[in-house]
């Protein structure tokens, strides 16, 4: 049986960057057959940060594949990257784990993630904590929230 794991938290910052540690995460576990489900590189927060950063996400998975600790990864976004200030960091990781359901498609979508979640452990929607941004969905359906 393979031993199923999540990815480390979007809210985990690496270089004042959110999501981009989990991106590696996803890289690796998903090379290592230990994630199926996740969107990957092309949507979601994802396409988001590869867009902020202007890196290209086949050549990024490559050089995380490669190997190597956050911090060369992260040395190598700088070099192949857009350059960004460190107040376009910030706003960008701000922005990133505030966003939430801004019109009724979307939210319909957010109270589906949060139904599939409910089923999951088996409880009422009602019981789950009260979230608010898609940050917080992805820490309550890895359990961690």
């Amino acid at each position: 049986m393979v031993n199923l794991q999540y990815p480390r938290s979007p809210k985990s910052l690496l270089g004042g960057v959110a999501h981009l540690g989990r991106l590696i995460d996803k890289i690796r576990l998903r090379n290592a057959g230990q994630i199926q489900d996740y969107n990957y590189l092309t949507v979601g927060f994802d396409k988001y940060l590869i867009d902020f950063l202007g890196i290209d996400a086949k050549a990024f998975e490559q050089r995380v594949l490669a190997g190597g600790a956050d911090e060369e990864l992260l040395a190598w976004v700088q070099a192949n990257g857009k350059s960004v200030t460190d107040a376009e960091i910030r706003l960008f990781s701000r922005n990133l784990l505030k966003a939430g359901p801004k019109d009724d498609e979307i939210r319909q979508r957010f109270q589906s993630r949060l139904e599939d979640i409910a089923a999951k452990r088996g409880v009422p929607v009602g019981s789950l904590p009260l979230v608010t941004t898609w940050a917080d969905v992805i820490e309550l359906d890895e359990d961690r929230l």
